[in-house]
């Protein structure tokens, strides 16, 4: 079903929520375990309990903001935000899959959860007019530049 007028401030809570679940599919799969084994990186437990924590209390920060302050900025920000730790950690995980033909943990709750989210707000803030086309846009790239980094820095640079 398709989102109605007036639901992109409903339906951002989702965000947090299906975060929430990854993060959990991502800890009992062995995320930390998988980046120093299968990707070659280095990340230990402490690491990604910490870095997750941290995901996800801007997650909720930025949700709530956006939520309250119902402004084009905020919805912007948190667009950004959201889509790295939600569409585009969805593709990092469908793709290290394939890469590595394993499992990477966290890709169930990806699939089922951050695609259809991404897309489902991402139709809402524009069929709301929230944001333009061009927002999004600058919005998606600015999360796309974001999950970049976390791959870059994460999982090879500055690895604990």
């Amino acid at each position: 079903m398709l989102p109605q007028p007036g639901t992109f401030y409903r339906l951002i809570w989702l965000m947090p929520a299906s975060f929430a679940a990854h993060i959990a599919e991502e800890w009992l799969g062995g995320f930390a375990g998988w980046v120093t084994h299968v990707v070659g990186g280095a990340m230990s437990d402490q690491a990604f309990i910490e870095n997750n924590a941290f995901f996800m209390a801007v997650m909720l920060v930025l949700t709530f903001f956006a939520a309250f302050s119902r402004t084009r900025w905020t919805a912007f920000v948190l667009i950004s935000w959201a889509s790295a730790n939600l569409f585009w950690d969805a593709l990092f995980h469908l793709f290290a899959t394939v890469w590595w033909a394993r499992y990477s943990p966290g890709v169930i709750t990806a699939t089922l959860f951050y695609l259809p989210i991404s897309f489902i707000v991402g139709r809402s803030v524009l069929k709301d007019g929230v944001l333009t086309r061009t927002d999004f846009i600058g919005a998606s790239a600015t999360g796309a530049a974001l999950m970049a980094f976390v791959i870059w820095a994460g999982l090879y640079h500055f690895a604990i």
